[in-house]
């Protein structure tokens, strides 16, 4: 099948176009493609369910664990989150090595990810300076747990730095839906908690107008997660697995990308508002 194009229209003219590749697995194999199945990207975000894995034998609250796998807005039941999971771990804003965004360590977007690390650095007994590094043994463990999940020795999985400055992952879109795929069955052990956790506080994991969130609230059971530069990775309740890549990264055509490939309707077609709220076009899949 053809990849999806999404058409920006602004008045009656198409203003900007966009192009996403995706596959849908079931049972471990292709049943539908748009585009390059094979495409390889950086997996950025949508990995943070994965490196949540190693916070479930603690136990947890939800919405802690759920933050873990957050690319979250600083609304403030998300900062009380990362708050309670920076406490639990000793640490402060200041152990976080995200960067700063709006203004704080603690309003980026990805501070409940490091949160998590903090505490899985000091349970493990690790020194967690410099945690973020792909040499720390914290990232190492990840690296592992990404490479075991997908088949394939670490040594074979290509890496690069993360917006937060911690080791990004490159895999193909199928074996981006084969992971979500597992989780939605439940594996690897610990992915049934990280669902339920996921899917309970779907307004953690993102925020009201968020395209993960949205999926989870659309699909009951549904778990979705987003990354940067386009990318978006949903497992269903039926054990199928989703993968998606805008090729120019552009956040707005993940949507409609997302509505083509799980049948959402109001994804697939939203309103284009312009700063005062008003609707002055459209953003929707043109094929």
């Amino acid at each position: 099948m053809d990849a999806i194009r999404v058409a920006v229209t602004r008045g009656e003219l198409v203003e900007s176009r966009h192009r996403a590749d995706a596959v849908l697995v079931r049972d471990g194999e292709v049943t539908e493609a748009w585009g390059n199945p094979d495409l390889v990207s950086f997996v950025r975000s949508a990995a943070k369910p994965f490196q949540a894995l190693p916070l479930v034998p603690f136990g947890l609250p939800e919405e802690e664990l759920a933050i873990a796998c957050a690319s979250h807005e600083a609304r403030p039941d998300q900062l009380v989150a990362v708050r309670s999971l920076l406490e639990r771990a000793g640490a402060s804003t200041d152990d976080l090595e995200c960067g700063v965004e709006h203004g704080s360590r603690l309003r980026h977007n990805c501070s409940g990810k490091h949160a998590g690390f903090l505490f899985l650095s000091r349970a493990r007994g690790w020194d967690p300076a410099g945690y973020r590094l792909l040499e720390h043994p914290l990232q190492q463990e990840m690296l592992g747990l990404l490479a075991e999940a997908v088949g394939r020795p670490p040594a074979e999985i290509e890496t690069a730095v993360d917006g937060c400055g911690v080791p990004t992952f490159a895999l193909s879109l199928i074996e981006m839906a084969r992971l979500f795929a597992g989780l939605a069955r439940g594996e690897p052990p610990g992915a049934d908690v990280v669902v339920r956790a996921m899917t309970g506080h779907p307004e953690l994991v993102g925020g009201p107008g968020a395209v993960d969130t949205l999926v989870m609230r659309a699909l009951p059971r549904a778990v979705a997660k987003r990354g940067a530069e386009g990318v978006l990775c949903a497992g269903l309740p039926d054990g199928a697995g989703v993968a998606l890549k805008v090729e120019d990264g552009a956040y707005r055509a993940v949507y409609a990308a997302a509505g083509v490939v799980l049948g959402i309707h109001e994804l697939a077609q939203r309103p284009l508002r312009n700063s005062r709220g008003e609707i002055v076009g459209t953003v929707s899949a043109a094929g």
